[in-house]
């Protein structure tokens, strides 16, 4: 049974950081496009960024380029998502993402398996 654990989130205030895990079981976790997504109330899930197997690619929404970082540890089977500069716009809540094979297919929205979700608050 996949499972993706997602943790980490929480409030902030505007200009402040957050990091989010994801802790991924249950699959061969180096195959698979790691990504995460958000969705706030009353929107859409949205694409935020994805990163391939080896970690060697990645993607950003422009919304958050330059602010968030994501990264892995296929040691661990874990997937971060460093958020610094959060803005009020930011409050979501965060999905982990995998899908099979490459990171395209993760910002695509094309994917396998999904985590339960963390909630994070930007306070202004």
């Amino acid at each position: 049974q996949v499972q993706l654990v997602e943790s980490g989130g929480g409030l902030v205030q505007a200009g402040g950081s957050l990091r989010l895990s994801c802790a991924a079981s249950g699959l061969t976790f180096s195959s698979y496009g790691m990504g995460w997504f958000r969705q706030a109330p009353g929107k859409e899930r949205e694409f935020v960024t994805a990163i391939s197997w080896s970690g060697g690619s990645t993607h950003y929404a422009d919304s958050v380029k330059g602010r968030f970082t994501i990264a892995r540890d296929n040691a661990k089977n874990t997937v971060y998502l460093q958020m610094n500069s959060l803005k009020p716009e930011d409050s979501a809540v965060y999905y982990c993402a995998a899908a099979y094979g490459g990171v395209e297919r993760v910002r695509r929205g094309i994917v396998e398996y999904w985590g339960q979700g963390t909630q994070v608050t930007v306070s202004s």
